[in-house]
């Protein structure tokens, strides 16, 4: 991959979702943000802060670029699952090896993905890294393919990617299932994509952190330190990935004298959620080949059991993260447990109760907030503008807004989508804002933000695309 350089910062684009007029020229700036992005093979989230290809993000950022190029929106996810490993993961960075290691941290020579990872099949010549993110990845191929079917079939786009994506589930369901109880766990606060939340703050305090001298936070040098995470939460995160990677990234096994598993071991809702999806778009896939459709028909509604049974909570109307490692759950709200509204057989009664939740004080989705908040607006840990702890982000607003329409709540998934792109639209697609004023926070000209754009925008033209519409 050859990086290219960053264009200028997408101006506001006022009262784009309000004209046709105006949608043209936010789906103009939008289409120039990922354009921007693109190395060739594949699309940086911001040349500045996040200058490789991360996991979710290249699986949202191709359900946009499907509307502007879907020869380029299958190069993207072919790319990153190119980086796959022989035991199915797929990792959340693969790097680019023109890009200086200084320039982002932990960078290539701290995952040492090739020689730590060789014994369950990191790739020899890609280096990434060794953990993952939440698998999105068959539900963008899917959206994909349906973007052009032609296109697709011609270049038999989801042959190449079944049993890809097959594996990647395969190792999940394999490996992660850490509690024995039908779930995916993760075992870093990086891989359910949510980083800084909140709900880490109780299973990261047993973890000692190494010294914040021993590494460089490049981010810094590119963010406020204001809205991102602190020395000591990083010093947390890189202990986890150190001891990760010196157990040859092995997934079986326990922390060496505690007798318990991984010392971060959690159930996430959200992570959950997009498996329980990506099961049915693989079934779609499977189905489409002329292939058995049924195994993962079954994995979804045993996933879909397994996470109404251990993580629903009906006295906090939504789903909780489990600390694996204590067997309690984890109390604090975050979207992640809205992100379930994704699962299309949820019981109704649960389905009502997080429509609730979203739109009551906790969220105020559609009162005191037009997109929802990473975390509790009444949480004790509530900040506005620091990095999962608050800010309201593109990507599970767009998840939310599926998961509206999917149940048919279209009014409030209409007012959703308008929300999203006025206020991507005014923020210069930033990475995420504050959830009251919509003021841009981490960076701009953010990848997915303008993907979901312009998937919104595609859907906004023709309506007959929504989900269950």
């Amino acid at each position: 991959m050859t990086a290219t350089t960053a264009g200028p910062s997408a101006p506001p684009v006022e009262g784009a979702h309000e004209t046709r007029t105006g949608r043209r020229a936010l789906r103009a700036a939008a289409s120039r943000v990922l354009l921007a992005n693109w190395t060739g093979s594949s699309t940086v989230p911001s040349h500045t802060l996040y200058p490789h290809q991360w996991s979710w993000d290249s699986a949202f950022i191709a359900i946009g670029l499907a509307r502007l190029s879907p020869r380029r929106a299958q190069r993207e996810l072919e790319t990153l699952l190119g980086a796959q490993w022989g035991d199915g993961r797929v990792p959340h960075i693969v790097f680019n090896p023109a890009v200086p290691h200084e320039a982002y941290f932990p960078s290539p020579d701290f995952w040492r993905s090739s020689t730590a990872g060789a014994a369950v099949g990191a790739p020899p010549d890609i280096e990434t890294s060794g953990i993952v993110q939440p698998p999105v990845h068959a539900l963008a191929a899917w959206l994909v393919h349906e973007s052009d079917p032609e296109t697709s079939g011609r270049r038999r786009f989801l042959e190449r990617v079944h049993p890809r994506l097959t594996a990647w589930h395969d190792y999940l369901h394999a490996n992660r299932d850490l509690g024995g109880h039908g779930l995916v766990s993760v075992l870093h606060p990086w891989e359910p994509g949510m980083d800084n939340s909140p709900c880490w703050d109780r299973p990261l305090a047993r973890v000692d952190p190494v010294p914040a001298t021993s590494f460089r936070r490049a981010d810094l040098t590119h963010g406020d330190a204001a809205d991102r995470p602190t020395d000591l939460d990083y010093g947390r995160y890189v202990r986890l990935a150190t001891g990760y990677r010196d157990r040859g990234y092995t997934d079986a096994g326990t922390d060496s004298g505690t007798g318990a598993p991984h010392e971060f071991t959690v159930e996430d809702p959200g992570f959950n959620a997009f498996l329980i999806v990506s099961e049915h778009a693989l079934a779609a896939i499977a189905l489409t080949l002329g292939r058995d459709p049924q195994p993962h028909r079954e994995r979804a509604r045993a996933l879909t059991t397994a996470l109404v049974a251990r993580l629903w909570h009906p006295e906090a109307g939504l789903f909780l993260c489990h600390d694996l490692r204590t067997g309690t759950p984890i109390e604090e709200k975050s979207v992640t447990g809205l992100l379930p509204l994704l699962v299309p057989d949820l019981p109704g009664d649960i389905v009502e109760a997080l429509l609730r939740t979203a739109s009551g004080d906790h969220f105020g989705l559609g009162s005191t907030t037009a997109l929802a908040p990473s975390y509790d607006l009444r949480g004790r840990s509530f900040d506005p503008s620091r990095y999962w702890r608050g800010p309201a982000w593109f990507n599970t607003n767009w998840a939310l807004e599926r998961g509206l329409r999917q149940h048919g709540a279209f009014a409030r998934a209409d007012e959703l989508r308008q929300a999203i792109l006025a206020s991507a639209g005014r923020s210069g697609f930033a990475e995420y804002v504050d959830p009251r004023t919509g003021r841009a926070r981490g960076t701009t000209d953010f990848s997915w933000t303008a993907a979901v754009v312009l998937d919104l925008l595609a859907r906004t033209e023709d309506p007959g695309q929504d989900v269950d519409r």
